[in-house]
């Protein structure tokens, strides 16, 4: 029997539609500045799909397109300036940046007010701490717990005293999932790719996240049987099937394999990917609605 799928798409959307009718409830129109520097591919379409949701949600957008040869102290004098604009409620600066620049440095340098990304290390400490009504959550694993609920409302599942595993040890994607399912009463195993019989440990979980950047890594023996499978991974790789030169994108989990054991299962593509998006607009609303003094809505 195959796993229900989690279809990150149709979340999002349902998502999208919630932020935008909170801001209008609120009286909000909030402002998000979304700052790339160079041309990587790949950026280019992240930024472009932030931007149109941003408009559907009603915001303010702004999108600054700097150049490769960007100096460092140039970004920062940017980010001061938007740090200081009141019409800006969420700033984010799309990574990976040129390698002249110290990304670290620069993320400390947004407000954490309106870090919407969920880096800056005031919300990385305050995630940590489990003061959660204070941070503003990475807006990966903020989605993919949207998508946990999900499965366990269709799998008549409860959270609560489950053993998660997460695959991967990024302040991005594994370790504020761990907090956050930690949080929600889990038993939380944080594993990577020198885990020692790293399929024993994944065959543990209920909740196995595979956030670790190595395609089909996760085999469909490593699952357990009905566990709830969310995969964090975005992989292009060469699809000679589809003529010369061409690539497909998939996730770290062998997807065939794993939804034929698996209870619930994101696709990638069309899993966490349109989460991340949602919840960045998720997170603007909450700087905006904070910064101005009114109780944040929650997500």
């Amino acid at each position: 029997m195959s796993a229900y799928v989690l279809d990150g798409a149709v979340v999002a959307d349902a998502t999208i539609a919630r932020v935008a009718e909170s801001a209008r409830s609120l009286g909000l129109t909030p402002g998000l500045a979304v700052v790339l520097v160079g041309s990587d591919p790949a950026s280019q379409v992240y930024v472009g799909a932030k931007g149109r949701a941003a408009k559907l949600c009603g915001f303010h957008s702004l999108q600054f397109d700097l150049p490769e040869t960007t100096g460092e102290g140039e970004l920062l004098a940017l980010i001061d300036r938007l740090n200081r604009d009141p019409a800006i409620d969420g700033i984010l600066v799309q990574l990976p940046l040129p390698k002249a620049i110290d990304s670290s440095r620069v993320l400390e340098a947004i407000d954490s007010a309106k870090d919407v990304d969920g880096f800056h290390p005031v919300n990385v400490g305050l995630a940590a701490s489990g003061v959660f009504e204070r941070a503003l959550i990475p807006c990966t694993p903020a989605g993919a717990l949207i998508l946990i609920d999900r499965a366990c409302a269709h799998l008549g599942a409860k959270l609560v005293g489950m053993e998660a595993v997460i695959i991967g040890r990024s302040n991005i994607v594994g370790k504020p999932m761990a907090q956050l399912l930690l949080a929600r009463n889990c038993t939380v195993t944080t594993a990577h790719s020198r885990t020692r019989d790293l399929p024993a440990v994944a065959r543990r979980a209920d909740v196995l996240v595979a956030a670790v950047g190595r395609p089909e890594m996760v085999r469909g023996d490593w699952v357990k049987p009905g566990a709830i499978v969310i995969d964090v991974g975005v992989n292009r790789i060469a699809a000679p099937e589809r003529g010369e030169g061409k690539t497909r994108l998939v996730g770290d989990v062998a997807y065939a394999e794993a939804s034929q054991v698996a209870g619930a299962i994101t696709p990638v593509p069309g899993g966490v990917g349109k989460m991340t998006i949602a919840m960045l607009m998720a997170n603007t609303l909450v700087a905006a609605a904070r910064i101005k003094g009114l109780a944040a809505p929650k997500f």
